[in-house]
């Protein structure tokens, strides 16, 4: 921050400034409850030469209030991979299921737009595609925040909800899925060179908000790497300028998450343990009917509580995740 070039890309700069409060603020947690404790050691030392026992309830008082502080702490623990603390670029795609899957994306979009509320995160939608009838048939997300990707790494993957159809006349139960895909917002990204011959690049008009001046001119952005036919679109900018560096900012990231994915690979094919993903393989399945159950196929972590977690109080569900990781 003390480079006399620090400023010249603003928002480059303020994303690093609130990087360090975020540090700061982490540290000095930590540091009030090394103080709390040595106090605390002190008290009993003390307590223990002068053979004052009167002390030892307000010592077991105060050691308790120190080990709720640092189970609280200790979960930050969890978070050891190297782009937890990144930012988060989140989308929602509606699978197999019409209408239902299409509602069904709308829903979890809501349940992680509360989560993040309740965890303070700024939230930008990049590209919205809503359904013909009802629902959302993708969505993606910009999520910014401390471990953003650290705790919404954990919904990566296939969302199974089974329930009565508000869309079915005879009141058939009915399967939906949708795909959540999470990656960390990167910046530089030396293994990802992007060639101008590899890129295709289209613009429309953006059907997102944004005023008069948005539907009416091409400023929404399609990029499509023609190599690994990986597309990002983006139109929640008012500009074309805008919308391209947002688009092609989550391609390098797309792309790195490709480029470590292949190299994870490489590595589980040696080892003989690689099996290939699929569509069927859902990592959470929500039952609304004939009974109430949330369960997470991976840490085998369950709830009855499913309007907790529609609500986006999924804070168990990842932390069970994060300890089944370590």
């Amino acid at each position: 921050m003390q480079d006399k070039d620090f400023w010249l890309d603003r928002e480059k700069a303020e994303t690093k400034s609130k990087k360090l409060e975020e540090l700061k603020d982490e540290v000095k947690i930590w540091e009030e409850l090394e103080k709390e404790t040595d106090s605390l050691f002190s008290l009993a030392q003390e307590a223990e030469k002068e053979k004052d026992y009167s002390l030892k309830q307000e010592i077991e008082i105060k050691l308790k209030e120190a080990e709720d502080k640092f189970k609280k702490l200790e979960f930050f623990i969890l978070f050891k991979d190297k782009y937890d603390s990144a930012n988060a670029i989140f989308a929602i795609h509606a699978g197999t299921g019409g209408i239902d899957a299409q509602d069904w994306a709308e829903m979890l979009l809501r349940m992680f737009l509360r989560f993040c509320e309740r965890k303070g995160y700024a939230v930008k939608i990049i590209d919205k595609s809503e359904g013909n009838e009802a629902g959302i048939k993708s969505v993606t997300l910009e999520i910014k925040g401390h471990f953003a990707y650290g705790f919404l790494k954990s919904e990566a993957g296939v969302h199974r909800l089974v329930r009565i159809s508000p869309y079915d006349a005879e009141k058939m139960r009915h399967t939906s899925f949708a795909l959540v895909e999470v990656i960390p917002e990167l910046e530089e990204l030396e293994e990802v060179k992007i060639e101008d011959k590899d890129l295709r690049i289209d613009t429309f008009l953006s059907s997102g908000h944004g005023g008069q001046s948005v539907q009416t001119t091409y400023s929404a952005v399609r990029i499509v790497h023609l190599p690994t036919k990986i597309t990002v679109s983006c139109q929640n900018e008012r500009s074309q300028k805008q919308n391209k560096e947002t688009a092609m900012r989550i391609l390098k990231s797309k792309l790195h998450q490709l480029y470590l994915q292949e190299q994870q690979k490489e590595k589980q094919m040696l080892r003989g343990e690689y099996t290939q993903g699929s569509w069927g393989n859902q990592i959470r399945s929500y039952v609304l009917q004939p009974y109430k159950m949330v369960k997470d196929h991976r840490t085998k972590f369950e709830t009855a509580n499913v309007e907790d977690i529609l609500d986006g109080k999924l804070d168990d569900f990842i932390e069970a995740y994060l300890k089944w990781k370590k």
